[in-house]
């Protein structure tokens, strides 16, 4: 079982395993057909303010991961962290988490992914 990284923007293919969408907010210009998800976990986004606060500014990267962790660890939030890593423990084949942002080393999916490794 592995996990993989993938722009929400890129074509799906069967490569990806089951599809998992881990951004709170839809992403723009996506229908759900063309998303082709097995699963949006949407509560498992960074809050709303922290995802303003970061704003994608990579500068603020080390300090985001650090607060994204410590909102992982309650509420619906770490709920749906349990329920990613039991898709990834159930999943024979590989896991994608799919994700908005433009920048493919700074989110919340490299994150979630480091964490689940």
């Amino acid at each position: 079982m592995s996990v993989k990284l993938k722009r929400i923007y890129e074509e799906a293919n069967k490569d990806d395993g089951f599809r998992v969408l881990v951004d709170r907010v839809w992403p723009r210009g996506i229908s759900k057909e063309k998303a082709d998800l097995d699963e949006w976990l949407k509560e498992i986004g960074p809050s709303t303010d922290l995802r303003k606060w970061f704003n994608h500014d990579s500068e603020k990267y080390n300090e985001f991961k650090k607060k994204y962790k410590e909102e992982l660890k309650e509420g619906k939030q770490k709920e749906q962290l349990d329920k990613l890593k039991e898709i990834v423990k159930k999943e024979s084949g590989p896991v994608t988490l799919l994700y908005a942002a433009r920048d493919e080393e700074h989110n919340q999916a490299q994150v979630l992914k480091e964490l689940i490794d």
